[in-house]
């Protein structure tokens, strides 16, 4: 198993009037935040906030290239990203404890936080197709170049771990500074990960190693 120190490249916020960061997500443009009551898009150039979506946000966000979906309490809703309208909603694998949310490969993919848990789930219906187990607390969840990776924090430790979809056994780990902990996870589809930060209000942007060293003006905002 390969293990190296995190590269953070970048740090938004703390955010005007946001207490805590739940989720992230990407859409090819604005990183999307979870903010409890509120889903909020970011400019990753800049790393001002351009949009809110009053909508429960209080814990993973995924896009599926079209629709947000977003953990709210036990349901996972999906949401009209220029509306804001909640044109659906399933039910989440239970009604408390559920963290990070993905696309990918036609599947919503759940973190279980305190269980450590990552389970895939039909996007029609809610039903769980799959379930892999963790050593850790799962919080982010998030699928790059067919891999699947899940951020962990517990105490003052966190990473971020690449797993194998079909077992869940640990290929390669990317550990964060201490106290820096990991509250949501979303990749950029190139050589990034956005993290959430937790209490802190923060958005970070970690090197995904082994992909290149040139920043993007988000890493010299």
């Amino acid at each position: 198993m390969k293990t190296a120190p995190a590269e953070v490249l970048h740090e938004y916020g703390p955010f005007p009037g946001v207490d805590a960061v739940h989720g992230v997500s990407y859409d090819g443009q604005h990183v999307w935040v979870a903010t409890g009551d509120k889903l909020k898009a970011m400019d990753p150039s800049s790393g001002q906030m351009l949009r809110t979506l009053d909508v429960t946000a209080n814990a993973g966000t995924a896009f599926d290239g079209r629709y947000l979906y977003q953990i709210a309490d036990g349901r996972i809703d999906k949401i009209d990203p220029q509306t804001g309208e909640v044109v659906s909603s399933i039910p989440a694998p239970t009604k408390d404890g559920n963290s990070g949310l993905a696309w990918a490969e036609g599947s919503l993919w759940v973190g279980q936080h305190r269980e450590r848990k990552i389970h895939q789930v039909d996007p029609e219906t809610g039903a769980i197709l799959r379930t892999l187990t963790s050593d850790r607390f799962v919080t982010g969840v998030t699928w790059v170049d067919g891999e699947l990776w899940h951020g962990t924090w517990e105490g003052e430790a966190s990473d971020l771990r690449h797993v194998d979809p079909a077992t869940g056994e640990v290929i390669e780990r990317i550990e964060m500074p201490a106290g820096m902990g990991v509250s949501g996870l979303e990749s950029d589809g190139a050589d990034r990960f956005y993290c959430g930060g937790g209490p802190s209000g923060k958005v970070r942007a970690v090197r995904r190693k082994g992909r290149g060293s040139n920043e993007t003006s988000a890493s010299r905002a």
